[in-house]
């Protein structure tokens, strides 16, 4: 099981110094303790996010700092932004950072964030998958057609060339059809446990492997990582409830959260509706499903069961979704405990491999 860090929630209001301090010194930490990767969003007009709304300049500042991880974008909106672009940009990054550029591409969710682009947000996964073809297609170094405003047509190649030849590509998936279409593509594939059990996901993996097969690709060869918010240490009960306050906090600022969780519980909520002790009520059974399952937030011990559960379910890696809580002594704290993590399953993965 690899392990990756993973940042979505930085409170971009504050107009206090040191914004970045957390993903600066985490990344610093997992470059250094043979983390996998670092992955940083693409969100627009939300506060509680507002720390990443490019992850090209958030990666090309990760690139100074470290050294050997490699640097994803967990996610770019596709539809959002011109393929030139995006394969010009990441080119820099690749090459500043001497080939750990790997990009995650989206469809997009808030229509708001379409008041940036130039497609409707109705048309946002053809969009996608058209876009994600032009910029594996200028990475490789050939020409793509790409049309002006008045629909001129240009063909176009773009510069710096990357230091890695093939683009590593990922897709962040919640339907079966974007499953099937990663593995048809030979993309890796970024999922959650935000909208359903491990248990739901678990088929979509299997979906995903078949079209590798299906398509002519290794189905063991492509990697499915799960994102899941993390803080782990020396025991539940004391983890639990430290713990309890930022993630209510964090829930707060994601109330579409509230809303999923509930949902799949079979329980229809109008929020507009609820009192103050209703929300309260919401946060403290929605903290306790999340425990049940879908983090890894907990022990050493209580967290190993569920590597154990990703493992069967064939995922590959955890991306570690840190920065829900804002405490940077508590975060930074709870890293050695989830390198301890790392380190006992792959010690316990190597103890299981034939000796030659």
């Amino acid at each position: 099981m690899d392990f990756s860090l993973l940042y979505f929630s930085g409170d971009g209001s504050t107009t206090g110094k040191n914004k970045y301090n957390l993903l600066i010194e985490s990344a610093k930490y997992a470059d250094k303790n043979g983390f996998s990767a670092l992955w940083t969003p693409e969100r627009h007009f939300h506060p509680f996010g507002g720390l990443y709304p490019n992850p090209s300049l958030t990666s090309a500042m990760l690139a100074m700092v470290t050294e050997q991880i490699q640097l994803r974008a967990g996610s770019i909106v596709m539809p959002l932004h011109n393929p030139a672009r995006v394969a010009e940009e990441w080119s820099v990054i690749d090459n500043i950072s001497n080939g750990r550029v790997a990009l995650g591409f989206a469809s997009g969710w808030t229509i708001d964030d379409f008041v940036l682009s130039s497609e409707s947000h109705a048309n946002r996964k053809e969009t996608m998958w058209s876009g994600i073809n032009k910029v594996q297609k200028l990475w490789e170094g050939e020409y793509v057609e790409l049309q002006d405003v008045t629909g001129k047509a240009f063909k176009v190649r773009t510069f710096p060339r990357p230091i890695q030849q093939k683009l590593p590509t990922w897709i962040v998936c919640q339907s079966d059809i974007t499953y099937i279409e990663a593995g048809k593509m030979g993309a890796n594939v970024l999922t959650s446990l935000l909208g359903a059990t491990l248990e739901e996901v678990a088929p979509l993996i299997s979906l995903y492997r078949q079209s590798l097969a299906k398509h002519g690709h290794n189905p063991q060869a492509g990697k499915v990582a799960i994102m899941l918010h993390t803080f782990v240490g020396e025991d539940f009960n004391i983890v639990k409830e430290q713990v309890r306050e930022p993630f209510y906090n964090y829930l707060k600022t994601h109330i579409e959260l509230l809303e999923n969780l509930a949902k799949n519980a079979g329980v229809r909520i109008d929020l507009k509706k609820f009192t103050e002790a209703d929300i309260n009520s919401l946060l403290r059974f929605a903290y306790e499903g999340w425990l049940k399952g879908r983090t890894l937030i907990g022990s050493k011990t209580t967290c190993l069961q569920m590597i154990e559960r990703l493992k069967a379910a064939d995922v590959d890696e955890v991306a570690c979704l840190i920065d829900f809580n804002d405490n940077f002594d508590d975060v930074m704290s709870s890293l050695p405990y989830l390198k301890d993590l790392k380190d006992m399953c792959n010690l316990k993965t190597e103890k299981m491999l034939p000796v030659h």
